[in-house]
């Protein structure tokens, strides 16, 4: 049985070898490896964190840089218990990508107590930045209310005024089933119910019969993963689609149409913050991460790229590893890179332009990976709470 702890990658020495302070920035990447979240994030987003930091130059403040990894397997007591011995023995200056929202949440906390940074990328809770925001606590890629203003606001708009939910049982489902009521209602659509799905469930017949049993316009799908290809597979057995109904993927990424192939996902309408082929530097960038891991990046993927770029960019303009002063850089330099240009809120809330995408009949796909046509960019101003708005405490 694989360790839970460390899948220790380090790319010169080992961490413990050397007392933290004797040591250069080490950044952890602590996600799903082996479960539901293993293509959403996993060791893909492993590995756009060793490319940002191969294009820092390996280095900063003069040492080398360091990178650890482990699977936190959608458990927050181990996420924290992984955690707390990188922070307390291992040096570990900043964790990221983090997904799923209850670990992200725990996380988060754990760091606020022992003055560390987390940059979140793979989990969405606009909770984050909102009443669980922390002063070292950044949230990078998007998050449940940019995806609710995309998806939800345009499918309302489009005519599907009535959604029924089939929400994933945590802190994320919970959050984009509230953001995405919230926009639906504010367009003069309206819920007509919603049933709360266990994660990494194998059998969503009995959920799909009451989705298909509510007559709603369109079924929202406010789970990730392979719970949404699931939901989505099983969906097209009960003939949801053809019987009149329509699927909307609340948190779908590349990584998920890509699984399920464009015969299934046709037709999906999803929102995400990045696209391979969005423009010169965005291909660049994923052409460089295909050759590494065969496939091209989802928001996910290019989101650690950024996070991780970022920490270090502060890290260098501050001179220094203290968690205050690279916070506070973080906050005031603008972002630019090949996953967004953005800016980063008094909340931790990193503020850029989300896109809307419909995923692309099979005859309009052109060359490997042609999965997307725009239907809209969401304005960042427009996607994210103001730090005013986001209730984040310590923006009063």
């Amino acid at each position: 049985m694989k360790s839970a702890w460390m899948a220790a990658m380090a790319m010169s020495g080992l961490l413990a070898a050397a007392p933290a302070s004797a040591q250069g920035v080490t950044i952890g990447v602590l996600n799903d490896q082996s479960g539901v979240y293993a293509d959403y994030g996993g060791r893909y987003s492993l590995e756009a964190a060793k490319m940002a930091i191969e294009d820092f130059g390996g280095e900063v403040l003069g040492q080398k840089i360091e990178l650890v990894t482990a699977d936190h397997q959608n458990k927050p007591d181990l996420a924290t218990s992984i955690a707390r011995r990188w922070y307390d023995s291992d040096g570990v200056d900043m964790i990221t990508e983090l997904t799923t929202s209850s670990v992200a949440l725990a996380v988060q906390e754990l760091s606020k107590e022992k003055k560390k940074i987390d940059i979140v990328v793979g989990a969405a809770t606009s909770a984050l930045t909102g009443s669980a925001c922390a002063p070292y606590g950044f949230h990078w890629a998007f998050d449940t209310h940019a995806l609710a203003v995309g998806t939800g606001g345009a499918l309302v708009k489009a005519g599907g005024d009535t959604l029924f939910f089939l929400t994933a049982d945590y802190a994320f489902g919970y959050a984009l089933e509230k953001d995405t009521s919230d926009i639906v209602a504010a367009n003069g659509g309206k819920v007509l119910g919603s049933v709360r799905v266990p994660l990494n469930s194998s059998d969503f017949s009995s959920f799909l019969l009451q989705a298909q049993s509510s007559k709603a316009k369109i079924v929202g799908l406010a789970n990730a993963g392979q719970d949404t290809t699931n939901s989505i597979k099983q969906a097209a057995e009960f003939g949801i689609v053809k019987q009149g109904q329509k699927l909307a993927g609340l948190l779908m990424t590349l990584a998920e149409v890509h699984g399920l192939g464009l015969d299934a996902a046709q037709g999906l309408v999803l929102t995400e913050g990045f696209y391979w082929d969005h423009d010169d530097q965005s291909r660049g960038f994923s052409e460089r991460f295909f050759k590494r891991t065969g496939r091209m990046p989802s928001m996910i993927h290019a989101g650690t790229y950024s996070a991780t770029l970022s920490y270090l960019k502060a890290v260098k303009a501050a001179g220094t590893r203290d968690t205050e002063a690279v916070a506070r850089k973080l906050k005031e330099s603008p972002v630019d890179d090949a996953f967004a240009k953005g800016k980063v809120l008094e909340n931790g809330s990193m503020v850029h332009d989300m896109y809307l995408f419909e995923v692309k009949k099979p005859s309009e796909s052109k060359k490997p990976w042609d999965y997307y046509k725009q239907l809209a960019v969401v304005p960042g101003d427009q996607a994210f709470f103001t730090a005013k708005q986001s209730g984040c405490p310590l923006t009063k």
